[in-house]
């Protein structure tokens, strides 16, 4: 009967007596009715009001999970599920395991993600509150759509179902609420198909406040898809940051320029080439993530990339370092003759920083290209 075993439903469980029968009661109803050979499995996170045992004498199968987390708790349940197939969904009665069906039949066809999309399914009264249901998951799922081109418009509902093989290749790390989302940007990034079907919410059972905390673990979702989309995260900022700087200095270069009424100079000047350096900075940290996530196997290596390394080497860096610090250094020795030219005594500080400014710019720059080219250097190392 192992073998034969086509579906897995998982619920992640911690102190859920009050509605945990129901939810097995149903799931267990869903594969009798539809001839799913599945089971049942429950990966218990040390719950202390009996629910282990209110599962066991439903003939599920229960899993303990010592470590404390949602994303601990469900990859404990994955590795310990015997299906092809898995159904994951939580213990509180809020989602209708009588839908698990649709999430088979999907998977069956060859998706490698079916997620439930609560916003199609329809959101019974009191089931979500206002602050997640018009600002939380439409945000974060919005952000999803826009960083990873997701095709999921609920990243966050907590039915959904997968190919056991293919989740598992994906290496999921978290331990937290924001597993949820890590299961589908690595779906994304891996290239796994993946389709939604609507699925119902409704009020939950339990009778207490939820595992959930809104914004701790919204911030959680946000940071992890930031670190997982360095493009948006530095890459992107840190252009339009070296755009505005140097549209800035190009503007001021020649001398002051009035703008409604207020007369900017060489201080405004120096702010453009502090956002010149701090874009820099943001685009080198936006090249380096992206190659240490590939050489640490957190995504994959991409064909863009992969010709891109191509062209971006140590030598080529040295070589556009060195041609930036030479020209900071030949418009550095300018200023130099021009105070040279006044014995060395006091400077109009106001026209020599029009030059001083940008050299000094140059020499920052090509010094940091210089230095992130061996460092990028060092992580191409370990991806050959």
């Amino acid at each position: 009967m192992v073998k034969e075993c086509e579906v897995t439903v998982l619920m992640p469980c911690l102190n859920e007596a009050r509605t945990l029968a129901s939810c097995i009661g149903e799931a267990q109803a869903a594969l009798r009715d539809n001839a799913i050979c599945g089971e049942i499995v429950i990966a218990d996170n040390n719950s202390t009001d009996g629910s282990a045992g209110i599962a066991e004498k439903l003939n599920a199968r229960v899993v303990v999970v010592e470590k404390r987390g949602y994303g601990s708790t469900l990859a404990a349940g994955i590795a310990a599920a015997r299906g092809k197939y898995i159904v994951m969904g939580d213990a509180d009665q809020s989602y209708d395991f009588s839908c698990l069906p649709r999430f088979v039949e999907k998977l069956r066809e060859g998706y490698d993600l079916v997620m439930g999309n609560r916003f199609q399914g329809g959101i019974l009264p009191r089931a979500m509150p206002p602050l997640h249901r018009y600002l939380g998951n439409p945000v974060l799922s919005g952000l999803g759509r826009l960083f990873f081109r997701a095709p999921v418009g609920d990243f966050h509902c907590g039915l959904r179902a997968f190919r056991k093989d293919a989740i598992e290749r994906l290496d999921l790390r978290t331990t937290g609420m924001e597993f949820a989302s890590e299961m589908v940007v690595k779906a994304v990034i891996h290239g796994l198909r993946i389709t939604e079907v609507p699925t119902p919410l409704r009020p939950d059972g339990r009778g207490r406040p939820p595992h959930l905390h809104s914004w701790r673990d919204g911030w959680r979702h946000l940071r992890f898809m930031l670190l997982y989309s360095p493009r948006w995260l530095f890459l992107y900022p840190g252009l339009c940051l070296i755009l505005i700087g140097l549209l800035v200095m190009a503007w001021l270069l020649p001398g002051p320029q009035r703008l409604g009424g207020v007369t900017f100079d060489v201080h405004t000047m120096l702010y453009g080439m502090a956002a010149v350096l701090v874009g820099f900075q943001a685009v080198f940290f936006a090249v380096l993530g992206k190659v240490f996530a590939m050489t640490t196997g957190l995504v994959p290596e991409t064909p863009r990339w992969r010709r891109a390394f191509r062209w971006m080497t140590l030598e080529t860096g040295l070589s556009v370092g060195a041609v930036l610090l030479f020209g900071g250094l030949a418009s550095s020795y300018l200023a130099l003759r021009i105070w040279e030219s006044r014995s060395f005594g006091p400077l109009d500080g106001i026209q020599t920083l029009r030059i001083v400014i940008p050299s000094v710019g140059a020499l920052a720059v090509g010094c940091e290209i210089i230095l992130a080219s061996f460092f990028l250097s060092m992580l191409g190392l370990a991806r050959k």
